[in-house]
């Protein structure tokens, strides 16, 4: 299983798409790896500079929709080879919300209560997170501040990633 814990990205948007987590001109290459340096490269947000803000983050904080538009691996695949392997979220794409699971990800649904209070609480500052997929919970800290939220996935997703993603899992059980 991968490796939730770690700083957090905050990307205070709604509807960021898979052409901003990852361009589509980059979907010929055939690497994971390839894909690297490209990570939201197209995303624009008011003081937000991918070149800079990715590089260490572990897991992004976001708003509604995330993951919307073309449905692709390339986009869970993008996160996943920066080392994010969770994001928060109200909701996400449907495809988008089952590539991260079929990849090992966590795409954590949160209620947008909590995920207003997380960015009220935690956003704009050096922020950690710690999830504990078997209570569907995480802790977020910041600044010698600490909150739990509850998060929601469903049985089926959680086994994926506990296994590791689709493949692990099948070959495991078939």
């Amino acid at each position: 299983m991968k490796n939730f814990d770690g700083k957090v990205l905050f990307l205070d948007r709604s509807d960021i798409n898979t052409d901003e987590i990852i361009p589509a001109k980059y979907l010929t290459e055939i690497t994971k790896a390839a894909l690297k340096p490209y990570l939201l490269e197209d995303l624009k947000l008011a003081g937000f500079d991918p070149k800079k803000d990715v590089s260490g983050k572990r897991a992004v904080v976001t708003r509604e929709n995330f993951g919307c538009g073309s449905s692709r691996e390339h986009a869970p695949w993008a996160l996943e080879v920066n080392d994010i392997n969770v994001v928060f979220a109200v909701n996400f794409a449907r495809i988008f919300r089952q590539n991260m699971s079929n990849c090992g990800m966590l795409a954590a649904e949160m209620t947008k209560e909590d995920i207003d209070d997380i960015f009220n609480n935690f956003g704009g500052k050096e922020t950690v997170v710690k999830v504990n997929i078997n209570d569907k919970t995480a802790e977020f800290s910041a600044s010698g501040k600490s909150k739990n939220y509850n998060f929601k996935i469903t049985d089926f997703d959680q086994a994926l990633i506990e296994a590791g993603g689709w493949v692990d899992f099948a070959n495991k059980r078939y």
